[in-house]
């Protein structure tokens, strides 16, 4: 009995119809085709070899310093040393001939301990997939290794930057340690970067830079050098000029005049979403640090690996374990990030 199914598609109306002989395997049937001249649909259609991959994002690898190594720990630790004399080191150091007393130098060593967690994710492939994946050319097992790959990424993400609340750790954008200001008002009466003009927003950038180096002894090293801006203004900046007439835009105007610049730093500003909504009472907050392995960094003590991979004959499939040991964000000076919200 034979069958037919008309449809229609952005060329016209086409029917398809069995074959004499071969039940079930449809034909096209336009009215020109030669007798005997059959296609199967499959090789009628232009295959896209792209897969098109979820929309996504992450940047943490560009805000921390990551070391790699350490296994499989539960906790990393590093050392502090804080010095101290007798009598302070102004005055108490100067001596004369007859002097029946030296001030001494004492220190104290602390460690600080930071928590460490194991990230673990498993991908499943079934027999029969495996083998229909041999006559389409395409690795069924490497298209789900890239989604452990984006989980394990976006994991990282949010480590880095908010840590995991279920476990009680912070990230760079909500450490309760960091010093936190709000942006002071400009002349239109509001803090926002939007309503302010190009030298309140200079003002902004400068007060945090200042006073996050003020707060470390003026130590040169510790001249911030990281600015993470919510998406929102980190494009407003990007794009707004500094007045009608010029060619310069504000990025390039607080590039060129920020107190780390000058000071002989070298400063980046960058956007993140993480920033969005992260200061007190939801206002967009402006995070000012020093991105270097001194002041703050974090440990993949172990990279992502495939651990295991054994065939499941309950399940007739092949499952895949892939494992890291990563830790908490560390931040070794808290008086070194600021965080300036209502920007």
């Amino acid at each position: 009995m034979s069958f037919q199914n008309v449809g229609t598609t952005n060329a016209g109306t086409f029917t398809m119809q069995s074959a004499p002989g071969a039940v079930g395997v449809p034909t096209m049937d336009a009215g020109g085709i030669a007798t005997g001249g059959a296609f199967l649909i499959s090789e009628l259609e232009k295959r896209d070899p792209m897969i098109r991959k979820p929309l996504t994002s992450f940047t943490y690898p560009r805000d921390i310093v990551i070391e790699t190594g350490g296994g499989w720990v539960d906790y990393v630790s590093a050392m502090a040393v804080s010095y101290g004399i007798t009598g302070g080191a102004v005055d108490s150091p100067v001596t004369a001939g007859g002097a029946n007393g030296i001030p001494t130098v004492q220190a104290s060593v602390d460690k600080g301990v930071y928590k460490a967690h194991v990230f673990a994710a498993a991908l499943r492939v079934m027999f029969q997939d495996m083998q229909r994946s041999n006559y389409i050319g395409r690795s069924l097992d490497n298209l789900l290794q890239d989604g452990v790959r984006m989980a394990y990424d976006k994991h990282m993400d949010a480590n880095v930057y908010v840590g995991i609340e279920t476990y009680g750790t912070t990230g760079l954008v909500n450490n309760p340690d960091a010093v936190e200001t709000t942006a002071a008002n400009g002349a239109a009466g509001t803090a926002t970067w939007a309503t302010k003009t190009p030298d309140e927003i200079l003002k902004d950038v400068n007060d945090a830079l200042s006073a996050g180096w003020a707060a470390n002894e003026y130590d040169e090293s510790a001249i911030p050098n990281h600015i993470l801006l919510p998406y929102e203004q980190y494009l407003y900046i990007m794009t707004t000029k500094v007045t009608e007439l010029a060619t310069e835009t504000i990025y390039d105007f607080l590039m060129k005049n920020n107190a780390a610049t000058k000071a002989g730093g070298d400063l980046f500003i960058g956007a993140t979403r993480w920033c969005k909504g992260a200061g007190t009472s939801g206002k967009d907050r402006m995070v000012v640090y020093n991105n270097d392995r001194r002041f703050v960094k974090m440990d993949e003590l172990v990279p992502l690996n495939r651990i295991m991979s054994q065939p499941n004959v309950a399940n007739v499939c092949y499952d895949t374990v892939y494992m890291a040991n990563i830790s908490e964000v560390q931040i070794f000076y808290p008086t070194s990030i600021r965080y300036v919200d209502g920007v």
